[in-house]
């Protein structure tokens, strides 16, 4: 079956659709405009959007959003009250350090400061039969972005089932979700080298695939470079030896935390995400070390001989 392809820009980053006959193109313009939907109620990057009104009105009073967006924040705080290093709250943060941005900078240790207290997801208040949210500070905001894609890519899947689409490839731009009963091939990219070369290629049944690196959004300042995963403990990004982590999960909502979580708690997470059904890690370091959680070590054909599968 040939493959039908086509590109997006959306979710700031390119963004690839792939289907495969008898799908159409129809099913590819039908996943895109679910994209433009749910970026236009969830995104924290244009001045309004349902989570914005949330973040316009902290201190002030709770919003009533969609049940879309209820949903989706109701797991991200769930998730964030368990404190293995995923934040929803650490918005005030990642507007400060805005890195990714043109006007990324690196703030002060008083400006910090001032932050920390704003980024506690104890203060945020839901209300399941208003489908309302509130943030109980001013000055708090909530950040989906560590989220929102794996989302998004579960509810492109959901349609195109919806539509009969048997086989398809959803990327949200490091967010891979597998469509099909067989055997896909995915590369993983080489942090320390261009887009689109890998160090290695995973074998795998239909999976979400998602990986987040120190390489895709970072700061160079003074010498020292600023990625864009921060430490809700410490106000700076999370300092450890990894250059990257992949998860592969059944859903990509599930792996889409997981990288957040392991990236945080670095290669100690391993017994966790062990302890977690149908979840696996591909764990690489900035010595240019990797690291396998149980099971991969089939799945998995190196591609690049500076790196040593430990």
């Amino acid at each position: 079956m040939l493959p039908l392809k086509k590109s997006y820009f959306a979710l700031g980053t390119l963004i690839n659709l792939t289907v495969f006959a008898p799908a159409t193109e129809a099913d590819l313009e039908a996943a895109y405009h679910l994209i433009q939907h749910y970026e236009d109620v969830l995104t924290v990057n244009r001045p309004q959007s349902e989570v914005m009104a949330i973040n316009h009105t902290a201190g002030e009073h709770a919003v009533v959003v969609s049940a879309l967006t209820y949903q989706l924040v109701q797991t991200a705080v769930n998730v964030s009250l368990q404190q293995l290093g995923f934040n929803v709250a650490i918005g005030p943060l990642v507007k400060l350090w805005h890195i990714g941005f043109s006007d990324a900078h690196k703030p002060s240790d008083r400006a910090i400061a001032t932050k920390l207290p704003l980024i506690d997801p104890q203060q945020i208040e839901l209300n399941e039969q208003q489908h309302s949210v509130f943030l109980r500070q001013s000055g708090m905001e909530l950040d989906l972005g560590a989220i929102a894609k794996g989302y998004i890519a579960d509810a492109i899947r959901t349609l195109w089932q919806q539509r009969h689409v048997v086989q398809g490839i959803i990327d949200l731009g490091g967010n891979i979700l597998l469509v099909g009963q067989q055997q896909w091939r995915v590369g993983i990219q080489a942090p320390d080298r261009q887009r689109g070369q890998m160090i290695m290629r995973l074998t795998t049944a239909a999976a979400a695939v998602v990986t987040s690196g120190i390489y895709e959004r970072h700061l160079q300042i003074d010498g020292h470079d600023y990625h864009h995963m921060f430490d809700s403990q410490t106000g700076y990004p999370i300092e450890n030896n990894l250059a990257s982590v992949t998860i592969i999960a059944p859903d990509s909502l599930t792996a889409d935390i997981w990288t957040t979580i392991a990236f945080y708690q670095g290669l100690a997470s391993r017994k966790l995400i062990a302890q977690q059904p149908d979840l696996a890690a591909i764990y690489v370091t900035q010595t240019q070390q990797i690291y396998l959680t149980a099971g991969l070590k089939d799945k998995v054909e190196l591609l690049d001989s500076a790196y040593q599968i430990q």
